[in-house]
């Protein structure tokens, strides 16, 4: 599978799509490309996570994070083209929410946004939780809740002023991660080759002991969160050139480089570092690191790691509140969030609401929020592949023998494989994001009256 797109267009004719720069039809502004999409993918991804879960997926693993990393690229290209091919369909914003709308009906559409809206609400706020606790460790006299508070307004203001701002901070946000992975890969090789025998296929075989292929999966159920990049991509739609051409590319080349960069860390972590127990788990990328440069370097990577959180926040509340702003001027929220700014062209009652949540991550602890956004992260991946299979396969009848692989088996493998994942999910994960559901339901039931009115559509103007 390359990093390109699928589409069922004649060979050599261009896939029709908006591709000017003017503003759409609901005033956003086409200015976004593939880098930049790719970018803004890579940011949300934030290229250092690996080391948020690095000691916890080590143990469970003995030793087998490569493996297990290798194991979800697997299953999330899988899904990651069925976003590209559905956002070829529809190329407007509000991603699982709009495909699912479309090829569902309203209502089992508007249950897939609500379990979407969960994933997004929660993502910017473990960002702002991630930059509270490492700041407090390199600055003990000030506490988390000044950072986090200092990180919620500044992301505000930035996406406020536009899609333009966040990505010109992505350059930034990821060069410094750039910078650091060279540093750590030229400095991890060296004192590889410094430590006599290396055993190359050991990151992917694990140390003594490691044995059968369930503790990878596992692994690799914690890991999938580490690809939400390219749901994020899908999401900027309305502001792409030539969304049925460029959304598929950006999406792919998102999952494809975040997995290489995820391999390669894991693998060459485990080599400097070849061990399946840690002194600190939680702090585990801290001991890899300091073997491979030493204390400055791990200054450094506090510095990177709170820098990708910061441009994660950007691009996840940028991302969710095009979600809002869909949702609300659609009818399913209230219609004040379904309007724009007249002069910064952004929606500004979204982006305060997603803050405003936001807050809560003063009282929620890293395994609860995790624990949501897994949930809510499965529930749209399975939706978006079996809306493939629905759109492509049944409505549109693309039935052929290239049609059977492309429109009904490569989606049904992406359904099983997140399905596969989602049996992995903890019982208070499940717990809490059923209970999330359940209100949704109740929203939806008030809204249509007791299900006896149809229930809102999104607004899908193409431009």
């Amino acid at each position: 599978m390359t990093p390109t797109s699928n589409t069922d267009t004649p060979a050599g004719e261009k896939p029709v799509g908006p591709t000017s720069d003017q503003p759409t039809a609901q005033g956003w502004r086409r200015v976004l490309g593939v880098p930049s999409l790719v970018l803004l993918g890579l940011v949300y991804m934030v290229p250092l996570t690996i080391f948020s879960t690095y000691g916890i997926v080590v143990e469970l693993t003995g030793g087998r994070l490569s493996a297990a990393y290798a194991v979800t690229l697997v299953v999330m290209l899988f899904t990651a083209r069925s976003y590209g091919r559905m956002s070829q369909a529809f190329p407007f914003g509000g991603s699982a929410y709009t495909y699912a709308t479309r090829s569902f009906g309203a209502g089992l559409g508007f249950m897939a946004g609500w379990s979407l809206l969960l994933d997004y609400l929660l993502l910017p706020m473990i960002n702002y939780l991630l930059i509270g606790i490492y700041m407090e460790a390199a600055f003990p006299a000030i506490p988390a809740w000044v950072f986090m508070i200092v990180s919620i307004a500044a992301v505000t203001v930035l996406n406020i002023l536009g899609i333009t701002a966040i990505a010109k901070a992505n350059f930034v946000v990821v060069g410094l991660q750039g910078l650091f992975i060279v540093l750590f890969v030229a400095l991890g090789l060296s004192s590889i080759t410094g430590a006599g025998t290396v055993n190359v296929w050991a990151p992917f075989t694990g140390v003594d002991g490691a044995d059968g292929l369930s503790p990878i999966f596992a692994g690799s159920a914690i890991l999938c969160l580490s690809y939400l990049g390219f749901d994020a991509v899908s999401t900027f739609a309305e502001e792409t050139k030539d969304p049925k051409r460029n959304l598929p590319r950006g999406i792919m080349i998102t999952t494809v480089l975040a997995g290489v960069i995820f391999l390669g860390l894991a693998y060459i972590s485990h080599l400097v570092l070849p061990v399946s127990t840690f002194n600190d788990v939680d702090a585990a990328a801290i001991e890899v690191i300091g073997a491979a440069g030493g204390n400055l370097l791990v200054a450094f990577f506090t510095a990177a790691y709170i820098a990708g959180s910061l441009g994660s926040a950007l691009t996840s509340q940028a991302s969710v509140s095009r979600i809002i702003h869909s949702m609300g001027r659609s009818g399913v929220f209230p219609a004040a969030l379904g309007k724009l700014h007249a002069r910064f062209g952004t929606p500004v009652l979204p982006i305060l609401l997603t803050s405003a949540v936001s807050l809560l991550a003063f009282v929620l602890d890293l395994l609860t929020i995790s624990s949501l956004i897994s949930f809510g992260a499965l529930v749209a991946f399975s939706v978006v592949n079996l809306a493939v299979i629905k759109h492509y396969f049944i409505d549109e009848k693309a039935r052929g023998a290239r049609g059977v692989v492309h429109n009904l088996v490569l989606p049904a493998i992406g359904f099983a494989l997140t399905v596969w994942l989602w049996t992995s999910l903890s019982g208070l994960s499940i717990g809490f994001g059923l209970a999330w559901a359940a209100v949704g339901l109740v929203w939806l039931a008030y809204m249509t009256r007791g299900f006896r009115r149809p229930a809102p559509q999104l607004d899908l103007k193409e431009a």
